[in-house]
């Protein structure tokens, strides 16, 4: 049987979460958005844009000037987290596991393409991930399943057949929504979290974890 290991990105292959929920809070501050780091954290699912939207209401800035906003954040994160740019501990032997047993890679994440680039080319991981779904790349944002969906598509393996790893709740519940089962990683969500996803296998904090060995 055809399997298949869809991951998340940011998160969940890299530990990063913090230094995004920075970049966004200071830039919703000083757009005077009112708004608590806390609460900067709830907000940061799907793409940059629907975030813009919930916080502010729809259409609060003009097109051009959205996306000058996102792209200074993304170069500020980028250069915050670069000297911590590397996988979650034990990724990479997990990695080389699963193309070993001929198990699918595909990566579903709602990163802009800037932010897919500088995590796959700061890691040299391109060959490993023939299949990279992201924000330009679909329509909806999780939970809906579109992104998961559509990396299962272009794998060509049922969505029953594929394993999506997240650290998000809405992550999780986007996988669900798509008929798949999920491992969630602990790195910005606890593991009280994700108690009531009954899709999900089992958390681990990395990849060293010895559930992991029942996957292959």
């Amino acid at each position: 049987m055809t399997k298949a290991f869809i991951f998340d990105m940011n998160g969940t292959m890299i530990d990063d979460m913090q230094y995004h929920t920075i970049a966004w809070h200071k830039i919703l501050s000083d757009l005077n958005a009112g708004i608590s780091l806390e609460d900067t954290k709830l907000q940061m699912y799907g793409k940059a844009e629907e975030m813009f939207d919930r916080v502010f209401g729809a259409n609060k800035f003009e097109e051009n000037t959205l996306q000058e906003i996102i792209l200074q954040k993304e170069l500020a994160y980028q250069e915050a987290f670069k000297p911590h740019l590397k996988l979650i501990n034990g990724l990479d032997v997990f990695l080389e596991k699963a193309k070993a047993q001929s198990i699918k890679l595909a990566i579903g994440t709602a990163a802009p393409k800037t932010n897919v680039d500088y995590v796959l080319d700061g890691l040299n991981l391109r060959n490993l991930f023939p299949v990279v779904v992201g924000a330009e790349d679909v329509i909806t944002s999780k939970p809906d399943p579109e992104v998961f969906l559509k990396c299962a598509e272009e794998l060509s393996v049922p969505p029953e057949n594929c394993i999506v790893f997240e650290d998000s709740p809405k992550g999780i519940e986007a996988a669900k929504n798509g008929g798949m089962k999920a491992i969630a990683i602990t790195s910005f969500h606890p593991a009280e979290d994700f108690k009531d996803f009954d899709n999900v296998l089992f958390c681990i904090e990395n990849y060293e974890d010895v559930k992991l060995k029942g996957l292959f």
